[in-house]
């Protein structure tokens, strides 16, 4: 069996067993993003960085594709997109949250589980990651949290977020 066949079988068998599909990767995203564009802690870090979100929501349909489908539509590298951003453990949760929150909005339970699954594999890499980048090394159940100065937090100004100085 091909390395091709392999992964067709695995990403059936998910299938199968969570019902995920394109359209649902879809819906998921476009939710989900909505929502990560209006929050007051997660808008701002995403508004400075992405211009036209047509492109990243494609792009975001097709990780998410590869992580839950095993698909492999997704060729690129988020370790190395993440690494600069002025996020921290607070970033990840509130990250985590809304993910939860609109996979159990949009998806069947076993579906809305698989996701969560994977998003939470997903957050734990990329905050292991950013803290190694800062010469942290996480032990287990310990979280990466930045200084407030270097991190984007909400600040009591009717609703606008500042970078914190």
């Amino acid at each position: 069996m091909t390395a091709e066949e392999r992964r067709a079988r695995i990403t059936a068998e998910i299938v199968e067993r969570t019902g995920i599909d394109e359209a649902m990767i879809a819906r998921l995203v476009q939710a989900f993003y909505a929502k990560v564009r209006q929050d007051a802690l997660l808008g701002p870090v995403f508004d400075e960085r992405i211009a036209d979100w047509d492109p990243h929501l494609r792009r975001m349909c097709a990780f998410w594709s590869s992580v839950a489908l095993m698909s492999g539509r997704y060729h690129g590298q988020p370790m190395e997109k993440h690494l600069p951003l002025p996020v921290d453990s607070r970033h990840f949760d509130r990250w985590l949250t809304l993910f939860e929150e609109t996979a159990h909005d949009v998806c069947p339970p076993t579906a809305a589980a698989h996701f969560i699954e994977c998003a939470r594999r997903v957050a734990q890499s990329l905050e292991l990651g950013i803290a190694g980048q800062h010469g942290i090394h996480l032990m287990k159940g310990e979280r990466f949290r930045r200084p407030d100065h270097d991190v984007f937090l909400p600040h009591d100004t009717g609703g606008e977020m500042e970078r914190t100085a």
